[in-house]
């Protein structure tokens, strides 16, 4: 009977030292969580050597429309709050060039345009960060977002040729944007 009394208070004592420790869960807290990730990556890269522009024989480098329908989807569309898209433009070659990319909707209307004149080497690289959201151009461009049409235009001549190693136009964009997971 003394054993049996003194597992009686030893069980008492461990139910009211594990019940101290719990803790009421507020499950409104819920309600009240924010998820705002940042994601970031790459959107394109497109480069032409100066020997490529040097074969055109119109003023046209290239000129091409890629498809890109990653903005438009529900999962992101639907989310997306704010972004920024980075372009980096570089020339090392003899030419100067205007380029020009233009984001179109699923029906080929332009929604943006974007547009560089870039001077012979030796010149820094230019880069140029487009805002959008509340701050910035429109987030509709970016939920409507199908395809990008990229195209470039020599103003120089197609003889000359840079003392670069390797000299080309290269072009490069990104995109970082904020989305709502909850």
């Amino acid at each position: 009977m003394k054993h049996l009394f003194k597992y009686f208070f030893l069980g008492i004592f461990a139910l009211v030292t594990i019940s101290s420790c719990v803790e009421n869960i507020d499950s409104d807290q819920f309600d009240d969580l924010e998820l705002t990730p940042t994601l970031e990556g790459g959107l394109l890269y497109i480069e032409a050597s100066e020997q490529l522009i040097n074969l055109v024989t119109d003023n046209t480098v290239f000129s091409n429309t890629f498809n890109f329908d990653a903005f438009n989807s529900d999962v992101f569309a639907e989310r997306v709050i704010e972004g920024t898209v980075t372009f980096v433009v570089e020339n090392t070659t003899s030419k100067e060039l205007d380029i020009t990319v233009e984001f179109l909707d699923d029906s080929g209307a332009v929604l943006d345009t974007e547009a560089f004149t870039i001077q012979p080497a030796p010149t820094s690289i230019l880069q140029r960060e487009i805002v959008y959201g509340p701050t910035g151009r429109s987030i509709d461009i970016i939920t409507n977002l199908s395809s990008i049409r990229v195209s470039a235009i020599n103003l120089g001549d197609t003889t000359s040729t840079s003392s670069a190693p390797e000299p080309m136009i290269t072009l490069k964009s990104g995109g970082k944007f904020t989305v709502r997971v909850k």
